[in-house]
């Protein structure tokens, strides 16, 4: 197996199952709502968690010219979306989830596309 797709696979496995009560950024410092309401709800800060590990892995996948751009683009765009939530748990709960499904799904998009090229 190579070194990108080990890599891929440990941020994976390790988002999945490893119980993290920490948020993806320092709460010492959180001041938006987002923020507070990720730090004070254990549940939004195992999903910030599990998406921090997957956009780590999603940022390390190669990708063919002007898709680091649409990635780049869609992290900014999950920002903004999370912080129109404001502190509201269910909203934020709602963004998260997609967000995750959608760096699953480029990450298999992403590993598929280097299978093929190899």
């Amino acid at each position: 197996m190579n070194r990108l797709a080990l890599l891929v696979l440990t941020s994976v496995t390790l988002a999945s199952i490893v119980p993290v009560r920490a948020a993806s950024f320092n709460c010492a410092k959180a001041n938006a709502p987002d923020e507070i309401a990720i730090c004070g709800d254990p549940e939004l800060s195992e999903r910030d968690t599990e998406m921090a590990a997957l956009w780590f892995a999603y940022n390390k996948v190669p990708m063919l010219m002007g898709a680091n751009a649409a990635r780049r683009d869609a992290a900014s765009d999950f920002l903004k979306l999370r912080t129109a939530c404001g502190s509201d748990v269910a909203c934020l709960g709602r963004v998260y989830h997609a967000r995750i499904a959608a760096l699953r799904a480029e990450i298999t998009s992403a590993m598929d596309a280097l299978a093929d090229q190899q």
